[in-house]
């Protein structure tokens, strides 16, 4: 998570589903060392999504952001831009009870997700990268509500189609107006403020954004 501490044996109980969830969305840059105390004890404590890392991502332990080094900003444009396309040869033209049904209580559909990922583009992801380029750490992220689109779907009758058109758009303008900013190295080190996480940086930001 953004700012967050790196997952140890010792803090790893305390992150709640949604945070272990993110941190094993990094699964090419999440490894364990299952021949140290720490290892076994994160295993444990993390339960089965760890053990069903392949064999190449199980090699030490470093959980964390992207660091400088390791992030581009060209390599994440590559995954944002598949990412409509993928979700709309998925969903689209699917029955209501593909797309609307759940697994029960507190988990959402792959509409509630789309409808989630269109919120995101709309409020979180530019806008935020504008608040650290103009900004800085002066001005906080605004809080990012993340059921938006749970109380947007209540009020508004729309379609999986619908949706999916929406995002696609939406990303389309998104990446566009990301890549005239036209980012240097030394930008992703510029730090913005999250109103719950505390500071991050833009290459953090962008990370997120992409794995997301």
């Amino acid at each position: 998570m953004l700012g967050a501490k790196p997952a140890t044996a010792n803090n790893w109980q305390d992150c709640d589903r949604n945070v272990r969830r993110f941190i094993l969305s990094f699964a090419p840059t999440v490894r364990l060392d299952y021949t140290t105390v720490q290892g076994r004890n994160l295993l444990s404590r993390c339960g089965s999504s760890l053990r069903r890392l392949s064999p190449s991502r199980q090699a030490c332990i470093y959980v964390g952001m992207a660091t400088l080094t390791e992030f581009s900003v060209a390599e994440a444009i590559a995954v944002l831009t598949r990412t409509p396309a993928i979700l709309d040869a998925l969903l689209r033209g699917l029955a209501n009870v593909w797309v609307c049904c759940n697994e029960g209580e507190n988990t959402w559909s792959a509409f509630d997700i789309v409808g989630h990922l269109i919120v995101g583009e709309r409020t979180d992801w530019m806008p935020r990268v504008r608040i650290i380029m103009e900004n800085g750490e002066a001005r906080p992220f605004d809080p990012f509500d993340r059921f938006a689109q749970l109380k947007e779907s209540q009020e508004e009758s729309l379609e999986i189609d619908q949706l999916l058109d929406d995002f696609a758009h939406l990303r389309r303008e998104n990446l566009a107006a990301l890549q005239a900013l036209n980012l240097q190295q030394e930008d992703l080190t510029r730090r913005g403020r999250h109103p719950a996480l505390g500071v991050v940086t833009l290459s953090e930001l962008l990370a997120t954004w992409a794995v997301h």
